[in-house]
C-alpha cells in the first residue's frame, strides 16, 4: 500500500469517526506527507525519514504541536496497518521519534483551597469582576467562554456555550441559583440587548485583576486556576468524577479531568477514609 492510497481511506475515516475541527487538524500534516511521500510503499519507509520529516515540518513550532504532529503521524500509520492487516511495525514507534516527540512529563500543579478562592473573590471591587471570577470557580467555564457569553447564550440557570473547545456547536453549563440570579440583575441593570456581549473586557484585563487579586492574599494565581478549583472543590465534596467531567468541566475524556484534580494528600486520603468507614 502506498502512503497516497493509506492517506486516502485514513482520510475517509477521519470523516466518518470524527469532528470536523479535528479533521482540520490533520489536514496540513497529510498534504506534506503526500507531497514527500505519495508513491511510497509504506513497507519502505524508515524511521529515520520520518524522523527527518518531522523536524523539518514542525521547525519553530511549540513542543507541544511538535507532539501533535507526530501523535497524528503515528495515528495514520497505525490505522493503516491495523485495517489492511500489514505485516510491518508502525515506523513511527522506534524509540529515536518516541524520544525526540515525546509528552513532557505533567507538573503537580497547586491546588487553591476554598478558602483562599472565596477571599479572592470577595476582593473584587465589582458586580461584573465577581461575576466573571464566580463562572469559571463556581461553574467550571474557561475564561475565553466567559468573555463570550452573549445574554441570549443565558436561559434560567443554564449556559449556552457557543463553538466551544470540543469542537461541537454548542454545549451546556449551570449555574448555581445564586449566581444566576445575580447575573440576570447585572444584564438587567447594564441594559443589555440580546446580542451583546455580557462582559465586555479583554483576556488581558482580566489576567491582570486576577493576578493582582492573588498578589494580595501572597498567592500566584491564573484564570483557569479558577477552572481548575471548581473541579478540585467538586472532587472533595464527594462529587462523581463523571460528573465533574461531563458536566462542570465538560472533558471528552476522564483522564483529562483528571490531570485536574492533582493528587490527594495523605492526611486527606485519611480523613475520606474515615468518613467512609468511620473510625
Amino acid at each position: 500500500m502506498t502512503i497516497q492510497e493509506a492517506i486516502e481511506h485514513f482520510s475517509e475515516h477521519l470523516r466518518t469517526s470524527v469532528k470536523k475541527r479535528t479533521q482540520e487538524g490533520y489536514k496540513k500534516l497529510l498534504e506534506r506527507l503526500q507531497t514527500e511521500f505519495s508513491d511510497r510503499q509504506i513497507e519502505d519507509i524508515k524511521a529515520e525519514e520520518l524522523c527527518r520529516f518531522l523536524e523539518t515540518f514542525t521547525e519553530g513550532l511549540a513542543k507541544a504541536t511538535r507532539r501533535l504532529r507526530y501523535a497524528q503521524l503515528r495515528a495514520l500509520f497505525n490505522f493503516a496497518i491495523d485495517t489492511f492487516q500489514m505485516n510491518v511495525k508502525n515506523p513511527c514507534g522506534v524509540s529515536q521519534l518516541f524520544k525526540s516527540f515525546k509528552s513532557a512529563q505533567q507538573r503537580p500543579r497547586k491546588i487553591l483551597d476554598k478558602e483562599t478562592v472565596d477571599e479572592i473573590i470577595f476582593n473584587s471591587t465589582s458586580t461584573r469582576d465577581r461575576l466573571i471570577l464566580e463562572l469559571q470557580a463556581r461553574c467550571g467555564l474557561r475564561i475565553g467562554e466567559v468573555l463570550k457569553l452573549r445574554v441570549s447564550d443565558i436561559s434560567g440557570r443554564k449556559l449556552m456555550i457557543q463553538e466551544p473547545k470540543s469542537g461541537w456547536d454548542v454545549e451546556v453549563a449551570f449555574m448555581p441559583e445564586h449566581i444566576a440570579g445575580r447575573l440576570s440583575d447585572y444584564i438587567a441593570e447594564s441594559n443589555l440587548s440580546l446580542d451583546d456581549r455580557i462582559f465586555d473586557v479583554c483576556y488581558t484585563t482580566v489576567r491582570n485583576l486576577v493576578v493582582k487579586l492573588g498578589r494580595k492574599l501572597n498567592v500566584r494565581i491564573a484564570p483557569h486556576d479558577l477552572r481548575r478549583h471548581s473541579a478540585t472543590y467538586a472532587s472533595r465534596n464527594g462529587v462523581p468524577l463523571e460528573i465533574i467531567s461531563k458536566v462542570i468541566l465538560r472533558h471528552q475524556d476522564l483522564k483529562t479531568t483528571q490531570v485536574y484534580l492533582g493528587k490527594v494528600s495523605d492526611s486527606e486520603a485519611i480523613r475520606w477514609m474515615d468518613v467512609l468507614h468511620g473510625r
